[in-house]
């Protein structure tokens, strides 16, 4: 057990965890594979900012979100498809479809938003999430969001990337190229974890913080033993009640 500060405060935290927090900032901050640091910041940024939107409490309530026109409440300069799929992801993702999703990255009403960097924004927007959830379950207001570090996104795109599997191109392991970053070795390949592959630095990105949040892959399923201070049944009442609440598609 070790003691980090947060919010001006010193609290008791698990080591691993407290790492892992702490480079889960790091990453937001840093230039990504398709979008910059400073642009990963905004998107952070602009996915706090959605759930106080007034176009989007309007299809939120909506029995459908299409039927609702208008223009989100912004924050940022972000591309006006990215602001979209930024609001949509917090506050309505249980009514995304795949025809939405091709209406963003193939263009119509507004420029088109590459596939790509969809699939960073739910990565950043994941990880954020993470975040922000364990400052306000310690009781604490949101950490300032940091200053963006400065540097080129990589924008490598793996070869083996296919739309088979989900409404964007995923990466299967066998498909892993000798170029491409792999984390199925370290966190499982199950779907939930290929789900943003099509960037794969994001599978890291996200499940780094979440095994230490949750539990690693091979422990969720080992019930012979308890891997945290609450015990595996708690920790699995907690998380299938947070995902009933979400509507989580798991």
């Amino acid at each position: 057990m070790t003691k980090i500060e947060v919010a001006g405060e010193m609290l008791p935290m698990r080591e691993s965890l407290a790492r892992e927090v702490e480079v889960g900032w790091n990453r937001l901050t840093s230039p990504g594979t398709w979008w910059s640091g400073a642009e990963r910041l905004a998107i952070a940024a602009e996915a706090r900012h959605a759930k106080t939107c007034k176009l989007c409490q309007q299809r939120k309530a909506a029995l459908s979100p299409y039927t609702v026109p208008g223009e989100h409440d912004s924050t940022s300069d972000l591309p006006p498809a990215a602001i979209e799929a930024i609001h949509r992801i917090v506050t309505d993702a249980g009514r995304i479809t795949e025809h939405w999703i091709l209406s963003l990255i193939e263009g119509g009403e507004m420029p088109a938003l590459e596939e790509t960097k969809y699939v960073e924004i739910i990565g950043i927007i994941a990880v954020l999430t993470g975040l922000d959830k364990l400052h306000q379950g310690l009781g604490l207001a949101p950490r300032d969001l940091p200053a963006p570090i400065a540097g080129e996104p990589s924008r490598q795109r793996p070869l083996g990337a296919k739309r088979n599997l989900a409404y964007v191109a995923t990466l299967a392991p066998e498909d892993v190229g000798p170029e491409d970053p792999n984390p199925y070795p370290l966190h499982g390949d199950k779907n939930i974890h290929r789900g943003v592959s099509l960037v794969p630095q994001e599978v890291f990105n996200f499940f780094d913080l979440d095994v230490e949040l949750y539990l690693k892959d091979h422990e969720i399923r080992d019930f012979e033993h308890d891997f945290r201070a609450i015990s595996h049944a708690q920790i699995e009442l907690i998380a299938g009640r947070t995902s009933a609440l979400n509507g989580c598609y798991y």
